[in-house]
């Protein structure tokens, strides 16, 4: 129950959309260029975007291209920062949340 609310709160403030949204749009990026740069199916893109953003890396997919390999190095750069806030923000929103909930009454 506290975390469907919490979700519901989070989703209501606009600072929090505009991250949530900005974070989408990071993902779509990567999903896109990543399917026109190596010739990935959008599945694999948005993995391989995923796993990039938060430096979990497993390895099964790499770049081949130049192009792919630029665009990972710009896309680490920006992207990371962005996933960091977003995460810092969920987190700090989440433990607001508990310390409301767990407020003696």
């Amino acid at each position: 129950m506290v975390f469907f609310r919490a979700i519901m709160n989070f989703l209501a403030d606009k600072q929090y959309r505009d991250l949530l949204i900005t974070s989408i749009i990071i993902l779509i990026i990567g999903t896109l260029s990543y399917h026109y740069l190596e010739g990935w199916n959008y599945v694999d893109s948005l993995y391989f975007s995923v796993i990039t953003l938060t430096t979990v890396g497993y390895g099964d997919f790499s770049p081949q291209t130049t192009g792919g390999k630029l665009f990972t190095i710009f896309y680490i750069f920006i992207g990371l920062g962005m996933i960091l806030s977003f995460l810092q923000t969920l987190f700090d929103h989440f433990n607001e949340e508990r310390k409301q909930y767990n407020k003696p009454k």
